[in-house]
């Protein structure tokens, strides 16, 4: 791992935790901390942007949707502390990606294997639902965050159809060559950006899971075809 690689990535984690851009949004997460729920009261919330999680010479990036009021939002780290997270934690970890199944605090330990997690907007939203202007005004973070990575980055998977409709100008603003017109969103979709495989996904919702849209071997097999096109053990 490169000391001036991962500086400034860290940098970036910083700068992002402290955005106050989106009016909105920075209100509903500063409700919801001092708000709570029941389950959590206990906790001393986040509260703020969620930056990426992950090292900065990760080979495949994962990119969801928005940090979970209740989830990233409490926790500080993306992904972490809900059921849509337990699912993914699990998935990594059954492919060889994570250290472990689980992910319920910053500081329990969890270590990601030549990957990074992150999303298209670091703010939880109301309801789960970013406005398009939110999108993309958060959009420059995540130009910054993939241009850091580029050097080694070579495959990225993307949940769900905000998330890919996101990320794509993003990494066409970062210098990967996106087709034009724009590929559709589809789970399994794959598609070529010129040196990084960018893979479609079901997002790992409750409505997409306790429904059986989206199956862990479902997500198991996407996780192993981006590993394997990232070329990760």
């Amino acid at each position: 791992m490169d000391d001036a690689s991962l500086a400034r990535l860290a940098e970036l984690d910083h700068r992002v935790s402290a955005c106050r851009a989106c009016p909105r949004l920075v209100a509903w997460r500063e409700e919801v901390a001092r708000t709570k729920r029941a389950a959590f009261a206990d906790w001393t919330y986040w509260g703020r942007p969620v930056p990426g999680f992950g090292p900065p010479d990760a080979r495949l990036l994962i990119i969801g949707l928005a940090p979970a009021a209740h989830g990233g939002n409490r926790t500080g780290r993306m992904f972490t502390g809900d059921r849509s997270g337990d699912v993914l934690y699990q998935a990594m970890y059954d492919v060889g990606l994570a250290s472990q199944p689980t992910s319920v605090s910053a500081g329990d330990g969890l270590e990601l294997y030549g990957v990074r997690v992150t999303s298209p907007v670091h703010c939880a939203p109301p309801a789960n639902k970013p406005t398009p202007e939110e999108r993309d005004t958060c959009r420059p973070w995540l130009v910054e965050e993939l241009r850091l990575l580029r050097p080694t980055l070579r495959a990225a998977v993307v949940l769900g159809a905000f998330g890919w409709q996101a990320a794509l100008p993003a990494f066409a603003e970062a210098g990967w060559a996106v087709p034009r017109p724009r590929p559709a969103f589809a789970h399994g979709a794959r598609v070529d950006l010129g040196g990084l495989d960018l893979l479609g996904c079901f997002h790992v919702s409750q409505r997409n899971t306790f429904t059986g849209r989206l199956t862990p071997e479902m997500l198991r097999e996407v996780l192993r075809t981006a590993a394997k096109a990232a070329r990760l053990p």
